[in-house]
């Protein structure tokens, strides 16, 4: 039986009569760059926030490598490295001491903390910011910074919620190639994204959820397939003709 990177059982979530996730099965393959697309309140943020241990299920249930998210904490979150929509940062630490104590969290060696440390200031063109507060930074840096902290550890499986906000086009454009080198190295990564266009260009398959449901799942012309569409469209197109679908099928059941 394959093993997938992630994985969901009906995962679902409930916020009083509120369903925000509704028994989604969600298989993510190793070595792929996976999209979560939705309308707003289509339940993309509830399901990382699930898959990274953030919030716990209503019902069903997750597995990242195999390791069950609730009955597994530690050994799921190990191999995880999550940027949420809003990330946290310590803003009375510099640069360096917050990418220090993300990476102590992991326990790595500190030899192999500090280089991995220089390798992403130096990519991200931080090191002449590496000791001031990162409190005293815009927001572009701060965001430079996360995105660093969540890859100092070299995790397995990445989760990212609209990670590409904030990042001005040098650093967007160097963040998708290391995306695309480290899931050619095997790490799995699953991206939630309103730009159709990044989604497209750099994810290898994609799930549409609406209403907390999936409503189609593939490769970019499996999709456009799936919505009637020829092979010269975007995905934006496929992607407005199955979420309308979907709406006017619930319209009906109502």
């Amino acid at each position: 039986m394959q093993q997938y990177a992630v994985e969901t059982f009906d995962l679902t979530k409930r916020f009083g009569n509120y369903t925000a996730v509704n028994g989604i099965n969600l298989r993510v393959e190793a070595g792929t760059i996976h999209s979560l697309l939705g309308p707003n309140g289509a339940g993309k943020t509830t399901v990382l926030n699930m898959l990274s241990g953030v919030l716990k299920p209503t019902s069903g249930s997750a597995k990242i490598l195999g390791f069950d998210v609730e009955k597994e904490p530690e050994k799921s979150k190990s191999l995880v490295g999550y940027l949420p929509e809003e990330p946290q940062i310590y803003e009375t630490l510099t640069v360096r001491e917050f990418l220090r104590l993300v990476g102590r969290a992991y326990s790595l060696p500190n030899d192999v903390l500090e280089n991995r440390i220089d390798e992403y200031l130096e990519l991200f063109d931080l090191k002449r910011v590496e000791q001031n507060f990162c409190g005293a930074l815009s927001h572009g840096m701060k965001q430079r910074v996360v995105v660093c902290s969540i890859l100092v550890h070299d995790p397995k499986v990445i989760l990212l919620d609209e990670p590409f906000y904030g990042l001005d086009p040098a650093s967007s454009r160097l963040f998708k190639e290391i995306l695309r080198d480290k899931a050619t190295n095997g790490c799995s990564i699953l991206v939630s994204t309103h730009i159709l266009e990044i989604a497209e260009r750099l994810c290898d398959r994609v799930t549409i959820l609406s209403e907390g449901r999936i409503v189609a799942e593939g490769t970019m012309d499996e999709l456009k397939a799936k919505a009637g569409m020829i092979e010269n469209t975007t995905l934006e197109d496929a992607f407005l003709a199955l979420t309308r679908r979907n709406e006017r099928s619930l319209e009906k059941q109502l």
